[in-house]
């Protein structure tokens, strides 16, 4: 059981890389702010649909959280924005090893800290190597 957490993420990143190519090739045809809307307005229909019958949370809660709490979806937006732009110019896999390094760097950052509520855990000389491995990879990925 210990595995299923990390195959989902797994999963995930896939989603991720097949999303990029479509949501660029979506891009090239309608632009880039129009394909990020469409993908968000299919993702926001599908979601609705999933809330309704397999929702079991409360979402009337959204009222109590701290406003920082709600900026996810501008977030993703830029994501989805930046994908869009990037993949159908250096590609999905050179766009992917930016992704990551963005999200390992500020995901780092915000453990060492304890940031936005989550659990302090420190960086190491590991950690820390990690990162430059990964500023290397973007390098080559990218260098022709």
């Amino acid at each position: 059981m210990k595995i299923l957490f990390p195959l989902l993420a797994v999963l995930g990143g896939i989603t991720i890389a097949i999303q990029g190519q479509i949501n660029g090739g979506l891009g090239k045809k309608v632009g880039v702010i129009e394909a990020s809307f469409i993908s968000f307005g299919i993702g926001t229909l599908a979601l609705l649909f999933i809330v309704l019958f397999a929702g079991n949370g409360n979402i009337s809660a959204v009222t109590s959280v701290p406003k920082w709490q709600l900026i996810g979806g501008l977030l993703g937006a830029i994501y989805v924005i930046v994908i869009v732009l990037v993949v159908p110019q250096i590609g999905v896999a050179p766009t992917l090893v930016g992704v990551i390094l963005g999200q390992i760097l500020i995901g780092a950052v915000i453990d060492h800290f304890g940031l936005l509520g989550g659990v302090r855990i420190p960086l190491d000389a590991k950690k820390i190597a990690g990162i430059c491995l990964l500023f290397v990879s973007l390098y080559l990925f990218n260098h022709k």
